[in-house]
């Protein structure tokens, strides 16, 4: 027994749960990308694989419609992979667990890749069905794009007709997307120094934060957990002479970080103190973050250990100066489109070793030169603490077309499917449509998709019967003449 057997439309449910059985969290796409090759040779068709793992899969034209302009079906193969903190999944090598819960499917104890497995099971069910109307379709499939658009940015184009792209990794219904911010991935590191010390251990954890997308829900003012772990560390470093041994939280850099963990040095004489201190802090949160993060919470839990290998005190408050200055959250709101985050960015990533501290971010911004400018900053930061910082998986964003025959034409089509006007907007997160843009001149770009919550989350869930919705509207449009 299937878990999504029943569900319509049936061969998109199909495909995404076996989608579902291949790993492919970003960077781990050799099994998934053999899959749809494996696919399109089975079909008969066209296909182009590249040493990215990019696929590429073309159909010609149904009887009738070779004289139709190309089009485009977009979306990447690589998901968020996040588990709860309790969950016994492996998944660089499981199947995700898929459940249905009424109107939704989700995945136990674990992220879903609804984001964007829903965008190639749509496209693998078109391929496949010859009753489907629909001029000469180029599928492209994409890796990597949730830890920078790398396939995007790698894949070769240059064999394509089509002049018009429907990327399908938006997650709200009814909405057409036709901007998006650019952004870019920036590691710091900062040189620390260690000394050996004999004394009282605490591992100290930040948890129960609900996290999300860096790019979506970054307005939503999540707690995140590196930022409250540094600035509650910090806090006791004014009264108490802690040490670091280790620091670390988060998983992606484009995912708000749920959880943050510490093992630090406290002297014998203020245990007592450490522990009054962080329960203050710990109340003093709770009460800031009440109506955000009700699951908040900081656990401290003593450690017997001696002769750890520590930061030396000056180091451990270099990096806890660098937590408490590292800019995180909305830089800048948009003046021109009400409610949309113009500049941001997040720290999503903590990690210590031997030698030093490393913090990974993602910065977005929808104007190019405010995204240079907050990199700069961050990159003048670390160099303040001695430190550097190396940028990575750089992307262009995607400029309104106010003469989009292709926004209009699914405007339209739209509204006399669902008697609603359809919303067209700008999303402050990254979409490949602006790379695609650069590599096809004349490339007209809409992004739509069908109602995903809580991407990049354990929370994620995938509404069935706004699939199913999507799923008639994508036929529409690609039999339109």
């Amino acid at each position: 027994m299937r878990a999504l057997e029943g569900l319509e439309p049936e061969r998109v449910f199909y495909y995404f749960e076996e989608l579902c059985k291949i790993p492919h969290g970003s960077g781990n796409l050799d099994g998934i990308s053999s899959y749809l090759e494996r696919f399109a040779k089975e079909k008969g068709l066209f296909n182009i694989r590249d040493k990215s793992n990019n696929i590429i899969i073309v159909k010609e034209a149904s009887k009738g419609y070779e004289d139709v302009q190309p089009i485009m079906l977009q979306g990447h193969m690589d998901m968020v992979a996040v588990k709860e903190d309790d969950c016994d999944i492996h998944l660089e090598t499981d199947a995700l667990r898929l459940k249905v819960d009424g109107d939704y499917v989700y995945a136990d104890g674990t992220s879903l890749g609804g984001d964007d497995g829903i965008a190639v099971a749509y496209m693998l069910a078109v391929l496949e069905d010859d009753s489907i109307l629909h001029p000469r379709i180029e599928a492209v499939i994409t890796t990597d794009e949730e830890i920078g658009m790398e396939g995007a940015s790698a894949i070769d184009l240059s064999m394509l007709k089509a002049r018009r792209m429907l990327n399908i990794d938006s997650e709200e219904e009814g909405i057409l997307l036709t901007s998006c911010a650019g952004g870019v991935r920036l590691d710091t590191h900062i040189p620390i120094v260690r000394e050996m010390k004999e004394g009282t251990y605490v591992r100290i954890e930040v948890g129960g934060l609900q996290g999300g997308h860096s790019g979506t829900e970054i307005n939503k003012e999540r707690g995140n957990a590196i930022k409250i772990m540094g600035a509650a560390l910090y806090q006791i470093s004014e009264s108490i002479a802690i040490q670091l041994a280790s620091i670390a939280g988060g998983e992606k850099d484009n995912a708000i970080p749920r959880s943050a963990e510490a093992l630090i040095y406290v002297p014998m004489d203020c245990e007592q103190d450490f522990y009054g201190e962080l329960s203050k802090i710990e109340a003093d949160l709770k009460n800031e973050y009440a109506s955000k993060e009700e699951k908040l919470f900081i656990k401290a839990q003593k450690q017997n250990m001696t002769d750890v290998s520590v930061m030396s005190e000056e180091s451990t408050q270099n990096v806890l100066s660098f937590l408490m200055l590292f800019p995180n959250g909305v830089v800048a709101m948009s003046a021109d489109i009400e409610g949309l985050v113009e500049t941001s960015l997040n720290i999503g990533v903590l990690s210590s070793d031997d030698n030093s501290l490393t913090a990974s971010c993602a910065i977005r911004s929808s104007i190019e030169a405010a995204k240079l400018r907050v990199r700069r900053q961050v990159e003048v930061l670390a160099k303040v603490f001695g430190g550097y910082a190396n940028a990575s998986g750089d992307y262009p964003g995607w400029q309104f077309n106010p003469a989009s025959k292709l926004r209009a034409q699914m405007a339209e089509i739209y509204k006399k499917m669902f008697g609603n006007d359809v919303k067209v907007e700008a999303l402050h997160a990254g979409l490949e449509c602006g790379i695609m843009i650069a590599k096809l001149q004349g490339l007209d770009c809409v992004s739509f998709g069908p109602n995903i919550y809580d991407i990049h989350t354990t929370k994620e869930r995938l509404s069935i019967s706004s699939t199913e919705r999507m799923w008639r509207y994508l036929l529409e449009i690609l039999k339109q003449k």
